[in-house]
C-alpha cells in the first residue's frame, strides 16, 4: 500500500506548480494559491504515509520524479512550454532513475 501512497503523493505533487501558475493571472491569484497549498498538503500527507515503509531517499526521489515528469507533461500540453528532443530525453532519464530506484528497493 505504501507504493500506492507514494504514487498518489507524486501525482498530487503536480497540482501545486499548476496552482502557482494559475495564480500568475491577477483574477486567479487567490484561488491559484489556494489550489497550490491544497495540493502541497495532500501530496505531503501521502508522502508521509509512504515513508512509513519506503526509505526516505527512495520515496523523496520517486515523489519528485513523478512530480517533475508530470509537471513537464502538463506544461507542454496546457501551458505552451517548449518541447524539444533534449527536454524529452531529460524527462526520460528522470523516469529511468525512478524506475531503477523502485526495482532496486
Amino acid at each position: 500500500m505504501s507504493w500506492v501512497y507514494l504514487i498518489l503523493a507524486g501525482l498530487f505533487e503536480i497540482g501545486w506548480p499548476i496552482g502557482l501558475k494559475m495564480s500568475q493571472q491577477a483574477d486567479m491569484r487567490i484561488s491559484g494559491i489556494l489550489v497550490a497549498v491544497f495540493f502541497m498538503g495532500l501530496s505531503g500527507l501521502f508522502l508521509w504515509l509512504a515513508q512509513k515503509q519506503i526509505p526516505i531517499g527512495t520515496s523523496y526521489a520517486v515523489w519528485t520524479g513523478i512530480g517533475a515528469a508530470g509537471t513537464f507533461i502538463v506544461g507542454i500540453l496546457f501551458y505552451g512550454d517548449p518541447s524539444s528532443l533534449g527536454r524529452y530525453l531529460g524527462i526520460l532519464l528522470i523516469i529511468a532513475g525512478v524506475v531503477t530506484l523502485k526495482l532496486a528497493h
